[in-house]
């Protein structure tokens, strides 16, 4: 029986939940009842980490920015309501259970291994099939002015053990890096590094309903609780990501 849990299965999507609205609540909450039911069978009593989502706190005004554990949470989607109801069952599982339950709200992941339905993973695919000779210098994107806190996947990770080591239960954690970038400039910055001249080419396909504007979390009570701090520099990450699909585009 392990001696802690990091739930991270789920439904990422959130153009699939607007698709899929049901099957996406079926995934992200009765999946999450079903594994706390067969933790509770087994004899499970161990720390409980689940992995929601910045995306619960919804439309924020830039004022209240960056965004504290404090704000109240108004989902703007299906699939940031199925994370927030996720969130809500653990927490109640962990005072009938007894267990030590702690809840992430990780924002905006990058890193290698990503699949090209998010917005930087694409981005670098495109890039790469377009230096390989694969693809004419466009660049199809949706709306990329809009900023976010993207934070390494290696730094999410170092997070997310922080807290099954100093976390408090009964406690939700945002965790991002504290910054705000634009896509625009993220995309950029992945073309000067692979050296590629591009033309950027808005397609309305990819455009998402109930985006706002400015995203920046505060990973403040994260890093006073547990000591963590990012460690990855942008750069680094957008190099690690060229890398990984640069071999991956080889092998399409």
């Amino acid at each position: 029986m392990p001696d802690a849990v990091i739930h991270l299965a789920g439904q990422t999507f959130v153009p699939q939940a607007f698709r899929d609205p049901a099957g996406t609540l079926n995934t992200n909450l009765l999946g999450t009842l079903n594994l706390l039911q067969a933790l509770k069978a087994r004899g499970f009593s161990g720390t409980f980490l689940y992995v929601s989502s910045g995306d619960v706190y919804g439309q924020v005004a830039e004022a209240d920015l960056p965004i504290t554990e404090l704000q109240p949470p108004c989902p703007r989607n299906p699939y940031a309501v199925s994370k927030l109801s996720a969130e809500f069952l653990s927490l109640q599982w962990g005072l009938s259970e007894g267990w030590p339950v702690l809840v992430a709200r990780p924002f905006n992941h990058i890193g290698s291994g990503q699949k090209d339905s998010f917005v930087i993973a694409s981005a670098a695919r495109q890039i790469c099939r377009i230096k390989q000779g694969l693809q004419a210098p466009q660049l199809e994107v949706g709306d990329i002015d809009v900023t976010r806190d993207f934070l390494d996947v290696g730094d999410v990770v170092s997070a997310y053990l922080a807290l099954l080591e100093k976390g408090t239960p009964g406690q939700v954690y945002n965790i991002c890096s504290g910054r705000e970038q634009s896509i625009r400039s993220l995309i950029e910055q992945l073309a000067d590094l692979a050296e590629v001249d591009l033309q950027l080419v808005q397609d309305p396909a990819r455009l998402r309903r109930a985006d706002q504007r400015r995203v920046c979390g505060s990973p403040a009570r994260l890093t006073r609780i547990t000591g963590w701090k990012s460690e990855i520099t942008t750069q680094q990450s957008l190099r690690a990501i060229l890398s990984d699909w640069e071999k991956r585009v080889r092998q399409e």
